[in-house]
This record gives C-alpha cells, sequence and structure tokens, in this order.
C-alpha cells in the first residue's frame, strides 16, 4: 500500500504543479508564465510518478520491467482492438444520429479536431498517445492496476482506481472547456463514464498479459474519436451510451481473481 499512496500523491502533486499556471486565476493566481502544450505536460505527471516510484522500490530492474510492458505487441488482436474500436463506435453513433435526429454524417470529421486544426490524424494520434496515453497509462494500468489487483478482485481494483483517476482531474474543472460547464447531472455522467473506461482498460490491460502499449493506445483513440469535428454533441452522446454498453457486458469477465500474467515484481511489497 505504500508504494500506491506514494505513487498517487506524487502524480497528483506533479500534474497539478504543472496545471498551476492554467488554474492559478480561478485561485486568484494572475501571470504565472504558460508554455505550447501546457496542458499536454501536466498530462505527464502519473508516467513520471510511475518511473520514479518504481526506481525507488524496485530499482532499474523495476523501470525495466515497465518499458518492457510499453513496447509490448503481443497478443496483437487486442492492439487491433484497442486501435479500431473507438472508430468503429463513432461512426455507428454517427449513423444512429442520422437516423434519430438527422445529423448528416461526415465521416470526414473523424479525422480532424478544432482544438488543433494543424494537425492531421497521424500527428493528432502520436500528441494523444505520448502526452495522455503512455502520460497516464504508465501509471493508471502500469503502475497502480497490478498492486491493486494484487489486493482484490479486477472490477473492485478497477472501481477503486476510478476513484484516483477522478481526483486527478479535479484542477481541470476550474479552466479546461467542458469541464468548466459541468453541472451536476454532466459530472455524475462523466463520473460513469471514466468508470466505464476503467472497467474496458483493466479488461484490455488483463487480456494482453500486461500490455500498458495497448492500454495507452485505447486511450488515444477514445480521446481522438470524442474529440473530432464530427463529433456533436448528439453522436458523443451516443458513443457514450455505446461505450458504457460494452463496459457493462464486460463486468462479467471482471468478476473472477483473474489478473494479467505480469512478472511477480508487480506487486505492491
Amino acid at each position: 500500500m505504500k508504494q500506491l499512496l506514494s505513487y498517487f500523491g506524487l502524480a497528483y502533486a506533479i500534474s497539478w504543479l504543472v496545471w498551476l499556471p492554467l488554474y492559478g486565476p480561478a485561485l486568484g493566481l494572475t501571470s504565472l508564465p504558460t508554455v505550447p502544450f501546457h496542458h499536454a505536460l501536466g498530462g505527464l505527471g502519473p508516467l513520471l510518478a510511475a518511473l520514479l516510484i518504481t526506481f525507488w522500490y524496485a530499482r532499474k530492474r523495476g523501470v525495466a520491467q515497465l518499458l518492457a510492458q510499453c513496447t509490448q505487441l503481443r497478443p496483437v488482436g487486442y492492439l487491433a482492438v484497442a486501435l479500431l474500436s473507438p472508430f468503429v463506435l463513432a461512426i455507428i453513433a454517427a449513423v444512429m444520429a442520422y437516423f434519430l435526429n438527422g445529423t448528416a454524417i461526415q465521416l470526414d470529421g473523424l479525422l480532424r479536431t478544432r482544438e488543433f486544426p494543424e494537425f492531421n490524424l497521424l500527428s493528432f494520434f502520436v500528441y494523444n498517445l505520448i502526452f495522455f496515453g503512455f502520460g497516464e497509462e504508465v501509471g493508471w494500468r502500469g503502475f497502480a492496476l497490478p498492486r491493486l489487483q494484487s489486493r482484490m478482485n479486477a472490477l473492485t481494483a478497477s472501481i477503486v482506481l476510478t476513484v484516483f483517476w477522478a481526483l486527478w482531474h479535479l484542477p481541470l474543472f476550474l479552466y479546461r472547456p467542458g469541464y468548466t460547464s459541468m453541472d451536476v447531472v454532466g459530472a455524475v455522467g462523466w463520473g460513469v463514464s471514466l468508470l466505464t473506461g476503467s472497467i474496458l482498460l483493466t479488461w484490455l490491460y488483463n487480456s494482453s498479459r500486461g500490455s500498458v502499449l495497448v492500454c495507452a493506445v485505447f486511450h488515444s483513440t477514445v480521446d481522438i474519436a470524442f474529440t473530432a469535428d464530427m463529433a456533436d454533441q448528439h453522436i458523443v452522446g451516443y458513443m457514450g451510451f455505446l461505450i458504457t454498453l460494452w463496459g457493462i457486458m464486460t463486468v462479467g469477465l471482471l468478476t473472477s481473481r483473474s489478473r494479467a500474467r505480469v512478472p511477480a515484481m508487480a506487486a505492491d511489497k
């Protein structure tokens, strides 16, 4: 438990400190310097915390194991699921919006984002993969999940991890578009979507025998699908519904004590 608490505390400290110039004005702290892609830099907090705490407790061997999980391609089938499934769900959601709301299907909008108009699909994928895929998943799934699963079953571990994952996002409610406008109902929906994502990521991690790469790719492609120009409020809602449905269907696979077959070094000792 000491490793987990150290990790969560350090991940919060790094990300929240990096984000301070962005949410500082909401607390009366103005004129703090910012840099390009400042929000994305805060996404590296969980990764840095995981590497530092792993080195502290398991030295180079532990860090080498964690990095090896970041390049673990096999089984390739789960990597394909992580890469393609969010786009498949986005297309299904677009078809649903067409028939239910009369929204025109514009699949070319799946390859663009208003936030970064200079990015094409490949560059936006690489951006998400580095800062939020690996930036978060090396910590949440690579470091924290196996330690939680050494104490509880996969479903319970997913729920507990969701709580700590949600708390990490708290500063975003002070400055990040989409978060600042959330009401109570919106916040509850966001929490449910985070739990659903946690369940699916646990399933992918365990099924891929501990591949952080698979989790990072899935995290990235989900972010792209939800922030694409094509994703209006109807499509986002339908995508959320489809992913939630997928998560519910996955729950049964997580109720046993089965977990990823990764080396015992991952346990919290």
